[in-house]
């Protein structure tokens, strides 16, 4: 039946764009190594409008420790130190006049941890919103099987949103334990 597939179809696009949100948010939780990706949540007053920092200086990583923020304008270096340190990432940006050097400690245990915890978050969020698109699929099913939609293929319908769903929160806890492993290797 062509509106059981446009639903089907519809609740996997929506799960995956859940698993997508989930790997980008999982590229913000640092795992030890450098990565341009760890500033991606630092925002820049640039000119009265909210810039990622992304936009207004070149990003590098000279080494495993080490991330180079060179402003495309000098007078910028400044105001990025100072959002740098308001974003409480633990980094601590030094300005040697011509860019900003930021020293990436290695995580501490506890640090370890936090990231760990905020990493569950995240897949916990991903796993919500699986569970939503699987009831929203349900939902319009019903409707169907009121409109007169046999119950049987209704019925295969609900089971095929299932194993959509239970693929997808495997994909999710398979994400995680992957993150986990990354965050507490030494």
């Amino acid at each position: 039946m062509e509106e059981i597939e446009f639903i089907l179809d519809r609740t996997k696009e929506s799960m995956t764009g859940s698993v997508a949100h989930l790997e980008k948010e999982f590229l913000n939780i640092r795992a030890g190594k450098a990565s341009p990706q760890m500033l991606g949540s630092v925002f820049v007053d640039y000119y009265g409008s909210q810039t990622p920092l992304s936009q207004v200086a070149n990003i590098n990583v000279p080494d495993a420790r080490t991330i180079t923020i060179q402003p495309y304008e000098k007078s910028m270096l400044h105001t990025i130190e100072k959002v740098i340190m308001i974003a409480n990432l633990g980094f601590n940006p030094m300005n040697n006049g011509d860019n900003i050097i930021i020293n990436v400690p290695a995580l501490t245990e506890e640090r370890r941890r936090e990231l760990v915890k905020q990493a569950k978050a995240e897949a916990e969020d991903a796993k919500i919103g699986i569970r939503n698109a699987r009831k929203d699929a349900n939902t319009e099913i019903k409707k169907l099987e009121k409109d007169g939609v046999s119950e049987d293929v209704c019925k295969t319908a609900e089971d095929d949103v299932q194993k959509l769903t239970d693929s997808f929160i495997r994909k999710i806890e398979e994400h995680l334990t992957i993150k986990e492993a990354e965050i507490m290797k030494v």
